[in-house]
């Protein structure tokens, strides 16, 4: 069965991952209006009326802008964990109750035709979670806002076709810019963000060469650019002796539009 991945919009101004098989149409985070991630959609051709569902990572506003109003508008279940339902609950208004769906970190569970494992993440929220997303032999990572990858979240995300991964900071223009004290703190700590090495050492170890595709995800538009980000971790991962044009697929999510769409057949 055919999985299609594609990012709408990935950094600290909002996040949204659409993803869809044959039956069943989510996304991942909703952290822009709802008629925002509406003309996202559209952008691709799909019908935002054809969504069956969404799926949240965590409660900031980044992440969970338009996840009541689509939810309301177009009937849609929303999957979280019971932290991250109580810390958005006030900020999402009003939802159905047939409409909020609990689950909890690191347990399978099942929606339509996908096979779902909410992997526990490190950050600054209730209980944030990335995803673990696949059916029949096809599996796909999306894991950002964390500071620390353990090496039990490295096991779980091996083998994966796609990685959707977090490469928010370049440390030395995080530590010299315009951030003040607490926050450059926030960011550099187990509970903040992955910065750029920290990505390329987790790819390295996570990698097998096997036509992988990974796009780096949630950059700081203040400390990180995508050619930085880039070349930062094609560098590592060369080091390596990993090829990036041949063995991996390596590409940036764009801030303000989607990415390329990705079909596993």
């Amino acid at each position: 069965m055919k999985m299609k991945f594609c990012s709408l919009s990935s950094g600290s101004s909002g996040n949204c991952v659409y993803m869809e098989t044959e039956n069943t149409r989510v996304l991942i985070d909703a952290g822009f209006s709802g008629k925002k991630v509406e003309e996202l959609l559209k952008n691709i051709d799909v019908d935002p009326k054809t969504l069956d569902g969404i799926l949240v990572t965590h409660e900031h506003t980044d992440h969970i802008k338009g996840v009541g109003i689509l939810s309301r508008r177009y009937n849609l279940p929303i999957m979280a964990n019971y932290g991250t339902w109580m810390g958005m609950d006030k900020k999402i208004g009003k939802i159905k109750d047939e409409n909020i769906l609990i689950f909890k970190n690191d347990y399978d569970f099942e929606f339509r035709d996908l096979e779902i494992h909410p992997i526990s993440t490190y950050h600054d929220s209730e209980c944030s979670c990335g995803y673990i997303v696949g059916n029949s032999n096809k599996k796909i990572t999306v894991m950002t806002d964390t500071g620390y990858v353990s090496q039990n979240m490295k096991d779980k995300i091996k083998g994966s076709d796609i990685l959707y991964v977090e490469a928010n900071h370049d440390v030395d223009m995080l530590k010299n810019g315009i951030y003040p004290y607490h926050l450059k703190q926030r960011v550099l700590s187990t509970k903040g963000h992955l910065s750029n090495i920290d990505s390329a050492m987790m790819l390295g170890e996570v990698l097998k060469a096997n036509e992988e595709k990974v796009i780096l995800a949630h950059l700081s538009q203040e400390n990180n650019t995508p050619k930085m980000a880039f070349e930062t971790i094609k560098f590592y991962l060369e080091k390596l002796g990993l090829d990036t044009e041949k063995e991996i697929d390596l590409s940036v999510a764009p801030r303000h539009m989607a990415s390329k769409i990705i079909t596993l057949d």
